[in-house]
């Protein structure tokens, strides 16, 4: 059978906004379905990715979004995996096309996290630590990635300075984006001045709290052939579950994330030399470098170098651009759209549509975690023509 293809994207504004989970879902749709057929004509099954019922008390996201996009009566899911939902959501449409049981499939990912309050978001997050080992010390999520974070630090020659450098790069590729929540750069002083959310992470080492929607279609090529615009297949698509605990892991490499990505590139028969950009799971700098040497672009201790452009980096580094949208630590991070924004960039890049951020790209990798990083993590191959 031919590879499922994603045949139009659409997401809303991204940030702090007094709109519900649904208006947002509803400005997504608009943009996805644009010069198409209306979704009732088209759709045969709605996944929704979405963290937590605690922003706007609101289980059932599924049905909700079925019924406010005129989708009643077809099956309908909300699917949960932290930050991983919305890429979780993705591979459910892509294995329901890939065989057979439907031929066009709504992945969609809505989050309203600013509801809650700062307070609040930290509270849901928490609960995706575990309730035992973590959770009942007080690890919130910020701790736990700090923690990774001074173990990579001590075991590399690696500084807080260098993860600095990540997130100017991703805050520089953002201002190019008009998607994205940050659509302004800053400098590396600005970052190492920042207040520390958990040493040795500061606040602009983090990703925000963030409202937002995604709505991606995925459906045959021979049914996108039918539809205006442009599509790009999905070639491969992995996922791994690690320990829930971070005390039960390795801290600076990510089994999970090695074996997820290992599994998509080796279904779409390529290897890491061959992806041009990768959208990786940045909700905090140091997620960045160790995505990168666990999926294969870098080596053991030299992810940081991430924030260099292709062709600066030390030997054994590949050639690819990392988070050409600006990553969750500028785009943005509504927990259960990420995943979905990650494929809309890699959807706009590999059809030319991502303006002045635009690269050279055929071949795209997507890796989207939940948990504490390597709790449960998802990775996509998306590559150019249909």
């Amino acid at each position: 059978m031919s590879d499922p293809v994603i045949a139009a994207v659409g997401s809303s504004p991204i940030g702090r906004t007094e709109l519900t989970g649904r208006d947002l879902f509803s400005a997504a749709m608009a943009e996805a379905f644009e010069g198409l057929p209306e979704p009732a004509e088209l759709v045969d099954a709605v996944y929704v990715g979405n963290q937590s019922e605690a922003y706007e008390h609101q289980i059932m996201y599924g049905t909700l979004l079925a019924e406010w996009a005129g989708l009643r009566g077809v099956p309908a899911e909300r699917v949960e995996g932290c930050a991983a939902a919305g890429a979780l959501a993705l591979r459910h449409a892509v294995r329901d096309v890939r065989s057979g049981e439907h031929e066009a499939v709504l992945a969609a990912g809505v989050e309203r996290m600013t509801a809650a309050g700062t307070g609040g978001a930290t509270e849901a997050l928490s609960a995706a630590t575990d309730r035992a080992l973590e959770q009942r010390s007080g690890l919130t999520a910020p701790a736990g990635y700090a923690l990774l974070a001074q173990r990579y630090l001590h075991e590399f020659d690696a500084t807080e300075r260098d993860l600095a450098r990540i997130a100017v790069k991703n805050h520089r590729n953002a201002a190019r984006n008009p998607r994205a929540q940050f659509q302004r750069e800053i400098d590396v002083d600005t970052v190492l001045e920042s207040a520390y959310v958990a040493p040795p992470l500061k606040l602009y080492d983090s990703a925000p709290v963030s409202d937002g929607s995604a709505a991606v279609l995925v459906t045959t090529p021979e049914r996108a052939r039918q539809l205006p615009g442009d599509a790009v297949r999905v070639t491969g698509t992995g996922a791994a579950a690690n320990n829930l605990a971070v005390a039960d892991r390795e801290a600076t490499r990510m089994r999970g994330a090695e074996r997820a990505a290992g599994t998509a590139m080796e279904e779409a028969g390529i290897d890491p030399s061959d992806v041009d950009i990768a959208e990786v799971h940045d909700a905090f700098t140091v997620c960045e470098p160790l995505i990168a040497e666990a999926v294969g672009f870098a080596p053991r201790g030299r992810g940081v170098e991430s924030a260099l452009p292709p062709g600066e980096r030390s030997e054994g580094w590949t050639d690819v651009h990392m988070s050409t949208s600006g990553g969750l630590k500028a785009r943005g991070h509504p927990i259960g759209a990420t995943g979905l924004l990650q494929a809309i960039e890699a959807y706009e890049q590999l059809t030319g549509r991502a303006g002045d951020r635009q690269v050279d790209a055929e071949t795209a990798l997507l890796m989207n975690e939940g948990g504490v990083s390597d709790a449960v993590i998802v990775g996509h191959v998306l590559e150019a023509g249909a």
